[in-house]
């Protein structure tokens, strides 16, 4: 005899917009069921983003009850229809549809709007590492235009964005300096970038590095005040400048990722699953928590102390290996 499947779940959800410590609740809900080209997963791995507290303060056009959760690993368990690329059981990676249900990726079971198989050698839990800060860098380099032999100013290369977008920079053959503090300084560096610290003379320390001014600067870092200083680095043309860390409150004219969104470039994500898997690009991971500790996660994530990806595990028992 077989044992019943669960019909509910346990989930980090609110149901009013707030301060994230304030809303969020794990609370046991209906198990969704995926719609047409989805697939529901069994969550082993949950990646935070600076996105999903905004989220919780009503970033996005849906009202609650909402989830969190934007990067996800897991192993399939459900398919909608018209789904053919994958099969139950199957280990996957991808991004859920955090708009069209009230649960998203932190949670046990997590329904999947984007969805590709983790190649051999790339465990689960660095799987889930990838796409929010993959597709972001991506997007933002293509909007710049860079090409290779120019050069590009990654203001926060220790942020998970900003490091994604200095291993994709150097990939396409584009010149990097990014500014980092000391915990990712030298694996900077060892990627190929020059790095700098932040702080007074950095406009200085960049021109100095990059023999003059920088073609292109990616703010990435969420410090206020620094886009007047980007400006200067690429040579006083605010148009060369690109944000989706501050929103130019102060009007100088700089391109921001509210004004211009650009084409989601999920379609880049198993290009870069598999040099993750052959060891030629990673997004830093620096503590694990079980679903239930996910208040402490969210404390360290919102310090802007992580140093790293914050993951919650919402089924240890799927495992690490692929």
């Amino acid at each position: 005899m077989t044992n019943p499947k669960p019909t509910t779940m346990k989930a980090l959800y609110f149901e009013t917009t707030g301060k994230p410590l304030d809303v969020l609740r794990l609370g046991s809900v209906a198990i969704p069921s995926p719609g047409a080209s989805q697939v529901r997963v069994r969550v082993h791995a949950c990646a935070l983003n600076p996105a999903d507290w905004a989220v919780c303060e009503g970033f996005l056009p849906v009202p609650p009850p909402r989830g969190i959760g934007f990067d996800v690993s897991g192993v399939v368990d459900a398919l909608g229809e018209g789904v053919t690329n994958v099969n139950i059981g199957d280990v996957v990676f991808g991004v859920p549809d955090y708009i069209g249900y009230s649960t998203s990726g932190a949670a046990e079971y997590a329904v999947l709007k984007v969805f590709l198989p983790i190649p051999k050698g790339l465990d689960m839990t660095e799987a889930a590492a990838l796409p929010m800060a993959v597709e972001t860098a991506a997007r933002s380099i293509d909007l710049l235009g860079l090409t290779a032999g120019q050069t590009l100013m990654v203001n926060g290369g220790g942020t998970m964005t900003g490091f994604a977008a200095v291993q994709i920079a150097l990939l396409r053959g584009v010149r990097v300096i990014a500014s980092a503090g000391e915990t990712f300084a030298n694996r900077l560096r060892e990627l190929g970038a020059k790095v700098t610290p932040y702080g007074e003379g950095m406009v200085e320390r960049v021109r100095e590095l990059a023999d003059g001014a920088s073609d292109f600067a990616l703010h990435t870092a969420q410090v206020k005040g620094t886009l007047p200083d980007l400006v200067k680095i690429v040579d006083g043309d605010p148009k060369r400048v690109f944000s989706f860390a501050d929103r130019d409150e102060d009007g100088i004219g700089v391109r921001t990722a509210w004004q211009e969104r650009g084409a989601l470039r999920y379609d880049v994500l198993g290009y870069y699953a598999q040099l993750a898997a052959e060891g030629r690009f990673s997004i830093p991971i620096a503590r694990t928590f079980p679903l239930q500790d996910w208040r402490e996660a969210a404390e360290i994530s919102m310090s802007k102390n992580a140093h790293g990806k914050l993951v919650l595990i919402p089924d240890v028992s799927l495992g690490e290996n692929v």
